[in-house]
């Protein structure tokens, strides 16, 4: 009798098995209100995660639920329409399972996005941030357990988004007239908004975003070996900075304002990989 297939390998059967002889070199994570990018891609192949083992349903307003596999920038990627959040009452292990799915299909390179406050005051609502650097304050590591295949036990987490990606991306912005800030992204357990309190708290240990997403993935991936780029829409002041309340359908409402440049920037960087870069 053998052993059944982890969950990893079990989605990563499935997903191998839908697309055929289809290799994405490049897997991009879509954060709320971004999933319009997935239809930007040429000659798709779409899988609802109600046909990948182990994959939940979202629960989130922005976040389809499915993987879209096409062209982008002259490369092959994979698009992940809907994120496993920590506050839908996901472990950790199944909030990084995409990504360690990616990593079992052979794809190196990992862009992700989400929509985030701004805590930085300088930074104006619809700003486009590249991620430097992180802060996991949800208080959940994917790693913790038994060390799974193809995964370090203690991941060198010095610079967990990758230099060369990050100026290709300046280089991108550049060439094609877009304002990109950089700066250190929060990962909080959400769902509820920061307080005002919190928001200080954050800005003191150096964060200039906040959100509920990303670092957790990061991990995942660091620990797999994958190179990542990071890039967050603030989509509106954190508590606090500016005395407004927060809703998460101007979240989205903002999200899709700004997807035009986010879209630029993403398929710029995609089709400016290099070997070096990329599998």
């Amino acid at each position: 009798m053998t052993d059944a297939p982890s969950p990893v390998e079990a989605a990563a059967g499935a997903i191998r098995g839908a697309l055929g002889a289809r290799r994405p070199t490049v897997a991009i994570v879509l954060g709320s209100g971004l999933g319009y990018l997935a239809d930007r891609l040429a000659d798709p192949v779409r899988i609802g995660y109600g046909d990948i083992p182990h994959f939940p349903l979202p629960t989130v307003v922005g976040h389809a639920g499915e993987l879209v596999c096409g062209t982008l920038g002259g490369k092959m990627v994979l698009a992940q329409s809907g994120r496993f959040h920590l506050y839908e009452g996901h472990p950790a292990a199944v909030a990084a399972l995409a990504v360690r799915v990616f990593a079992a299909l052979g794809i190196g390179t990992l862009i992700l996005t989400n929509a985030a406050g701004g805590i930085r005051r300088t930074f104006s609502r619809g700003a486009l941030m590249m991620i430097a650097d992180q802060i996991n304050l949800s208080f959940r590591n994917p790693l913790i357990g038994p060390v799974l295949p193809g995964e370090e036990r203690f991941p060198d987490m010095s610079e967990p988004y990758d230099p060369e990606l990050r100026r290709l991306a300046r280089e991108v912005a550049r060439a094609r007239g877009l304002r990109l800030e950089e700066g250190v992204y929060l990962q909080l357990l959400g769902p509820s908004y920061e307080t005002p309190s919190e928001v200080r708290m954050a800005e003191r240990l150096g964060a200039d975003a906040v959100g509920m997403s990303t670092a957790v993935e990061v991990i995942a991936a660091r620990a797999r070996g994958m190179r990542c780029l990071g890039f967050s829409t603030i989509t509106n002041p954190a508590a606090g900075i500016t005395g407004e309340r927060l809703d998460h359908a101007e979240v989205m409402e903002v999200a899709q304002r700004v997807a035009g440049d986010l879209e630029r920037l993403v398929e710029g960087v995609v089709a400016e990989l290099s070997p070096a870069l990329s599998p």
